[in-house]
């Protein structure tokens, strides 16, 4: 590897990229091609960017920023119009040909065996062809979707959905015109366009859209600059509040602390500029309320009952060996697991997987027999 090249690409020196390999930047040999990653964000370069042994550099993709009192942010943030996109509800991926061979990268930098298998399934390799280039970045979603099963979107299965498109060696995107346009020369799922608004009247729209979409189950909206000179917010549906929150309290334990208390306070402020009457007010209250009390009294009521506190996901896959790769993927994360044995289905195989809640069981059983919080 051409460090000088690497280290040009990065827009750092030679000497703080060699400081950084002793620090944050870790080694990933498994699955090939061997990489390089960014566990943390430093010196302006994203985690999960990714360097492989050729001297290509992924960026990681940007973290969104979100707005709590929308209407203000959008006249501070945005120069004139913006595009709307709706938000996907998935797990975030990097989709791009190295040495011949599509991969999935996830956020952190690691390449996914079964995103990969999935990638290579559904997208067809002319989409690197001229552009080797090329990266696309997308949301997974579905039912089997292993981080985060929805049921919300037109599969039975797993699929991508485009929201941007990115370049190996460059960091940035190109823009919500040319992502729609890969997408429809390919023939690729992307994230829906909403519409294009002046900020003097957008806020309105997109409370409009937002509430649309709470009510299909939907997360939210995505706002872009049309030229792509600032970078995205996102906003969410009070839905998408209550159904994260929900899952959070069912596992109580397992979640930082930050996650519960920033999805509470987008309630007041989204209940505050909407100006709601106070039985809207009351309204969303009690969706809040249950959205923490009915999962956690559940938890505990099964803990107390002999039952482990787990979630149920499956996948299907073509080979066996992306079950077996995608066991070690999730374990190398930290995440425990049960692969119940695999299930002939269609030319493939049905995998079900129990992940183990160590935290919450743990933490919810020291309870019950009169640990002090």
């Amino acid at each position: 590897m051409n460090l000088a090249r690497v280290a040009q690409r990065l827009g750092i020196t030679v000497d703080r990229l060699q400081g950084l390999q002793e620090t944050i930047i870790r080694e990933s040999a498994w699955p090939k091609p061997r990489l390089l990653r960014f566990e943390k964000e430093s010196s302006g370069i994203e985690a999960g960017t990714t360097i492989f042994e050729n001297g290509e550099i992924v960026f990681g993709y940007p973290k969104i920023r979100r707005p709590l009192m929308l209407a203000a942010a959008i006249e501070r943030h945005f120069s004139d119009t913006l595009a709307v996109e709706e938000k996907m509800n998935g797990h975030n991926v990097r989709i791009l040909s190295i040495n011949g061979e599509i991969v999935a990268l996830t956020r952190g930098g690691f390449i996914c065996p079964y995103s990969t298998e999935v990638a290579r399934l559904k997208i067809p390799e002319a989409v690197f062809e001229k552009h080797p280039q090329r990266v696309l970045c997308a949301e997974m979603v579905g039912p089997e979707n292993p981080y985060v099963a929805s049921n919300i979107y037109p599969t039975d299965g797993v699929d991508f959905y485009l929201f941007d498109i990115a370049e190996k060696n460059y960091k940035g995107t190109l823009g919500v015109d040319r992502t729609h346009e890969v997408a429809e020369e390919f023939g690729l799922r992307s994230a829906a366009f909403l519409g294009e608004f002046h900020k003097e009247n957008a806020a309105e729209k997109i409370k409009e859209i937002v509430i649309k979409l709470g009510r299909q189950g939907r997360e939210g909206v995505v706002m872009k600059d049309p030229e792509n000179l600032v970078p995205p917010l996102k906003y969410t549906s009070s839905r998408t509040n209550c159904s994260d929150l929900a899952v959070a309290f069912r596992y109580y334990n397992d979640y930082a602390l930050d996650f519960f208390v920033s999805r509470a306070v987008r309630e007041g402020y989204q209940s505050v500029e909407w100006k709601e009457t106070q039985e809207e007010r009351r309204a969303r209250a009690l969706s809040l309320g249950e959205s923490i009390l009915l999962p956690l009294a559940d938890t505990i009521e099964r803990a107390q009952n002999g039952e482990n506190i787990v979630q149920k996901v499956q996948i299907r896959v073509k080979s066996l060996q992306t079950a077996r790769d995608f066991e070690y993927h999730l374990r190398r994360s930290g995440i425990r697991t049960i692969f119940e044995p695999p299930e002939p289905e269609d030319g493939g195989y049905l995998i079900r997987i129990t992940k183990l809640v160590m935290s919450t069981n743990d933490k919810t059983q020291a309870l019950l027999n009169g640990e002090m919080w």
